[in-house]
């Protein structure tokens, strides 16, 4: 199986403000071929998207029913594109049921980025945001804010964090200036906050970022609304630097941050254990053309 780990290419600004990267090495060049090739067949590409379309996996005679061909030529492709490392494959009973790898979602895209010679371009700020209220976090708000904290730790697809953290903790952690939250009919549907990245004074201006949307309010703008806020507010006080850790598996979340101009650096294989499994999270970044 072919390691889906994006490159390390550096990358840097060039004079006329576009990303340029290295050369790229010979090892990255003969792996990303190998997953070119792969999706040279447009079969495995109607595949791989149905795939990447049925969250939790689908079975082999469900692909061949959704394409209208048969189970060997699915079977005989689905074998390809899982020496590749885009799916996995495991039983279910008698059926093999696909599933996406989901650091596929995020090395594929960018070694497409990385081969063209640049990276995620930043996207200008969106214009269509919903009908929500964002206003600074108070004293009032922290009920709200733990609950919804914790329904995202629930998940187990949001933080490393398995039970919330105290009020006097995360007072602690969080800047003062940067605490968020939104409101629909003055009910706080979610909050946004930054943390300190390093007690040293040369990162004064980099700050981590998280945004937690309540269950059921998921998916209607809310986290974008607030992230908007919460990228402009640190920009006119002086943060160059917003960074953030996600998990593979929150496809949301990084569409999220690729919205309001944050690029993805590489994913951090293995970086820690969430009950007990070894995770990976992608890590995202948003320099400010402002600040700094």
């Amino acid at each position: 199986m072919t390691s889906l780990r994006p490159p390390s290419a550096r990358v840097g600004d060039s004079d006329q403000g576009q990303a340029c990267s290295n050369v790229l090495k010979q090892s990255d060049a003969e792996t990303f071929a190998q997953w070119f090739a792969c999706l040279a067949e447009p079969m495995r590409v109607r595949l791989l998207h149905r795939v990447a379309s049925t969250p939790g996996g689908i079975t082999v005679g469900a692909l061949a029913e959704a394409l209208g061909i048969g189970q060997p030529t699915v079977s005989h492709h689905i074998r390809k594109l899982a020496e590749v490392g885009f799916v996995s494959l495991r039983k279910a009973g008698t059926s093999t049921v696909v599933a996406m790898n989901p650091t596929c979602c995020v090395a594929l895209p960018q070694a497409a980025d990385v081969v063209m010679g640049v990276l995620t371009p930043r996207p200008s700020r969106p214009s269509d945001l919903p009908d929500v209220t964002v206003r600074a976090m108070t004293d009032n708000d922290w009920d709200a804010v733990l609950r919804i904290y914790g329904e995202g730790i629930d998940t187990r697809n949001a933080t490393f964090t398995t039970e919330v953290p105290s009020r006097e903790n995360l007072d602690e952690q969080w800047l003062p200036n940067h605490r968020w939250v939104a409101t629909i009919d003055d009910v706080v549907t979610g909050w946004a906050a930054l943390s300190t990245v390093s007690v040293r004074d040369c990162y004064g201006g980099v700050a981590e970022s998280s945004v937690y949307v309540t269950d059921g309010m998921r998916g209607r703008g809310i986290g974008k609304t607030m992230l908007s806020k919460q990228v402009t507010s640190a920009d006119a006080d002086g943060i160059w630097t917003l960074q953030t850790s996600i998990f593979p598996e929150n496809r949301a979340a990084i569409s999220l941050y690729h919205s309001e101009g944050f690029r993805t650096i590489g994913i951090r294989e293995k970086i820690a254990r969430l009950d007990g499994v070894w995770r990976d999270t992608v890590l995202l970044e948003r320099r400010s053309s402002i600040a700094g």
